[in-house]
């Protein structure tokens, strides 16, 4: 007999179902996101564009709007979150998920590319 249990991170191996499972399961995610929201297999990245301070509280309420998500035992793992910021005269706005701060980075990989911000 199967016992239920909470996901904490990364995607259900083992039989087909599952990852469809999870899909379906992680699908809705985006309902209500105004930012650019990319899922693919157990990464999430929430994209923006900051040149005022309404596109500074769109990544925050969205980034809220996630972290609210955990009450369907989907939460995300705040120690792997960062935050990129790219673009000449980006202010670097700090951003939060739940209570704690997300850590800035330089540079970060995705799909095998790496992404840098630029040094002015």
């Amino acid at each position: 007999m199967f016992k239920w249990r909470p996901v904490m991170s990364a995607v259900p191996q083992g039989l087909v179902l599952g990852p469809v499972l999870f899909n379906i399961f992680v699908g809705d995610m985006d309902s209500e996101i105004e930012c650019t929201l990319s899922k693919f297999a157990n990464n999430t990245k929430l994209c923006g564009t900051v040149n005022m301070l309404e596109g500074r509280d769109a990544i925050q309420r969205d980034l809220d709007r996630l972290d609210r998500a955990h009450e369907n035992y989907m939460k995300l793992n705040n120690a792997k979150c960062k935050v990129l910021h790219v673009g000449r005269g980006n202010p670097k706005h700090n951003c939060r998920l739940g209570r704690e701060w997300i850590e800035s980075s330089s540079k970060e990989k995705d799909l095998g590319c790496w992404l840098m911000r630029s040094s002015t």
